[in-house]
């Protein structure tokens, strides 16, 4: 993931935009079928008994209150993450100037920040509650856009997409906390519908970002800010955890 986007900068710079764009879409395609093959060939298919859950109407009805806050607030954080997305590109190379061969670069700092973070969050996250985690991996998704309209230099960019990197501080963490909140037995079930909301959802985001961005870059990433603080702070406010929970069934 760290070396993928500097091989898509430096074919860009080789070939040109169309072509080195293309070109890259080829790579990619020849590593995806790659992993495709080592997966039949690797992973084992275990078979586990019982009857799984695919109504989605009935499994959300036996979503707890506390996932379903957490999924209120991943949602408006993703709008966040996703109005901006498309564009990161654009406003780098387009408006500020930067070589696609830099914007590789810069996207390698974000993943190697991510890497960094992974395991000692992990393991500070089993330690005790997991919602600080989740809160402040918000934060990160907000402040992203905010420093990213802020950023015309090389070194901003690099602040920026560390930034950007760190937003992956509680992700395993959040995700440890979709299990935690899911209902035993259907856990597996849970997971998945939690994302086909999320996603279903956060897609909007994707089709009103291109009309936010003919307005203008800035409003773009203002309304992505916005989204991600409300998340943000709705989490914090109304957001629990296992532990939360265990506290009030003892109580």
């Amino acid at each position: 993931m760290a070396l993928g986007p500097i091989i898509g900068g430096i074919l860009i710079t080789w070939q040109g935009e169309i072509v080195g764009v293309r070109s890259a879409f080829i790579v990619a395609l020849l590593f995806a079928i790659i992993a495709l093959i080592l997966q039949q060939v690797f992973i084992e298919d275990r078979k586990t008994g019982g009857k799984a859950e695919g109504n989605p109407i009935k499994l959300f009805r036996e979503t707890s209150p506390a996932l379903r806050k957490l999924l209120t607030a991943d949602i408006l954080v993703r709008f966040c993450e996703q109005i901006p997305y498309p564009f990161m590109a654009i406003w780098v190379i387009k408006n500020n100037g930067i070589s696609p061969v830099t914007f590789g670069l810069l996207t390698t700092i974000e993943m190697v920040t991510a890497m960094l973070v992974y395991i000692p969050v992990a393991y500070l996250a089993d330690k005790g509650s997991k919602k600080p985690f989740v809160i402040i991996t918000f934060a990160f998704f907000t402040l992203f856009p905010l420093i990213l309209m802020y950023s015309h230099s090389f070194w901003m960019f690099v602040l920026a997409f560390i930034i950007r990197g760190l937003k992956e501080f509680g992700e395993p963490t959040r995700k440890a906390l979709i299990m935690d909140l899911a209902k035993e037995g259907k856990k597996a079930a849970m997971f998945g519908l939690y994302y086909l909301l999320r996603d279903v959802v956060v897609a909007i985001a994707a089709f009103s970002a291109g009309f936010l961005w003919e307005i203008s870059p800035q409003v773009n990433f203002l309304i992505a800010f916005g989204f991600g603080l409300m998340g943000t702070v709705f989490f914090a406010l109304f957001g629990q955890d296992i532990l939360v929970q265990n506290k009030e069934k003892l109580i």
